[in-house]
């Protein structure tokens, strides 16, 4: 297989798999099930593309492919001999799956389901995001751990054990009302927010971001705000992803190479974004919003208030994570607010605040803990230092351009 055909294949995946699997959820109401008939469709795929090419319209192949395995078996499960007579009412008889490519009008209805039922209450909320994160956003069990700060084998048994809880519960394939509504919805919004902070900075590959999770994050948030538009963090979430998303192009130089933000043209930000995320803050002020979310929508407002980098307003910003601190008690916040401390009180007092995250265990495998002190260490003059701060975060990074930026870094410091 060529490296062309197999970055067109991840690519596909990476679009579609939530669409497939939220339509093959609708059909055979089990979630386990059509993610196993999604991964049979890919693995077609990955046998039969190299050599056919990729399709038209490769979505829609992915579904037939998937949809005739699952006639084939639930066939062979006689107890589920009804759902085999539901497929075939909606395959009819079509002896070649390309036949049948054509796209489903409900596609983002089965999503807005699937991210619900892969959320619902009989879940722990760490196995809903990761369940969710697996289906919704096509991501990797590898790119979910990193997420959570645990080991793979650790996260593949955790959604292995949600898929069959889902399965065993006979949880419908429905977007929830009234009072149910609320008891999921916080945490879809931190799927929604997962999956778009994986679009944002990759966790590996080659490409430091992945626009398309991003605009897929945009839109399941945008979603969210129009079915509870009385939950000011609904709001507050797309004001962040909308700011943020802003500055996608600006974020990597034309040959894919790391743009800093203080380095960025800010000309090249998206100016209809930071309109429409601005407004979104504003509705959620409105609604009294205080929660994380629009903790860090005020700090993107920051930022994108700031004609120049030189004008951002490092005092608020830092006040800021003080606060998103105290809330979440987490120490990836923390490490944010070290680097916000660094610009309002100078790089010797950021570097005290990461001192005392070096015995956190949850960082010690995360590589902006070593980046942040390497940057706080060259800007105090401590080269040697700050080098092998620089090599350790390359050495813990999976992301290629990431990697390259980060040992760049060590040879300029």
């Amino acid at each position: 297989m060529t490296s062309a055909t197999q970055q067109a294949i991840d690519a596909v995946w990476r679009i579609e798999s939530a669409r497939l699997i939220g339509g093959l959820t609708r059909v055979v109401r089990d979630v386990g099930l059509a993610e196993d008939l999604a991964q049979d469709a890919l693995v077609a795929a990955l046998e039969q593309w190299p050599e056919s090419g990729v399709p038209d319209n490769p979505g829609a192949w992915l579904m037939a492919v998937a949809r005739r395995r699952g006639v084939d078996s639930i066939r062979r499960a006689v107890t589920l001999r009804r759902k085999v007579e539901l497929l075939g009412r909606e395959l009819g008889d079509h002896p070649d799956p390309t036949s049948e490519i054509e796209l489903e009008p409900r596609v983002d209805d089965d999503v807005l389901r699937l991210m619900f039922t892969a959320c619902h209450p009989v879940l722990s909320v760490d196995a809903r995001v990761a369940l969710t994160l697996k289906m919704v956003a096509g991501l990797s069990t590898e790119e979910i751990a990193r997420a959570f700060l645990v080991q793979t084998t650790t996260m593949a048994a955790r959604i292995t054990r949600a898929k069959k809880a889902l399965t065993e519960a006979r949880v419908p394939f429905e977007v929830p009302v009234g009072e149910e509504l609320g008891a999921r919805l916080g945490s879809v919004l931190e799927t929604v927010y997962l999956v778009f902070n994986e679009g944002y900075t990759a966790t590996s590959g080659e490409q430091w971001a992945r626009a398309e999770l991003c605009h897929e994050a945009m839109r399941l948030g945008r979603m969210l705000a129009a079915l509870a538009p009385g939950e000011p963090e609904t709001h507050a979430l797309v004001a962040l992803m909308e700011i943020q998303a802003s500055r996608l192009r600006a974020r990597t130089g034309p040959d894919g190479s790391i743009v800093t933000l203080d380095q960025q043209d800010r000309s090249r930000w998206d100016r209809l974004l930071i309109t429409h995320g601005l407004a979104a803050l504003g509705r959620a002020q409105e609604l009294g919003g205080a929660g994380p979310y629009a903790i860090q929508a005020t700090i993107a407002a920051c930022h994108a208030r700031a004609p120049r980098a030189q004008d951002t307003d490092w005092a608020q910003i830092a006040a800021l994570y003080g606060d998103l601190v105290t809330l979440t008690r987490s120490p990836i916040v923390e490490l944010n607010r070290a680097v916000a401390v660094s610009m309002a009180d100078g790089p010797a007092a950021g570097l005290a605040v990461t001192d005392d995250l070096l015995d956190v265990v949850a960082l010690r495998g995360y590589h902006l803990l070593p980046s942040v002190r390497g940057d706080l260490l060259a800007k105090l003059g401590r080269s040697a230092e700050a080098r092998a701060e620089f090599r350790r975060a390359a050495e813990l990074t999976t992301n290629g351009a990431e990697r390259a930026h980060l040992l760049a870094r060590a040879g300029s410091a």
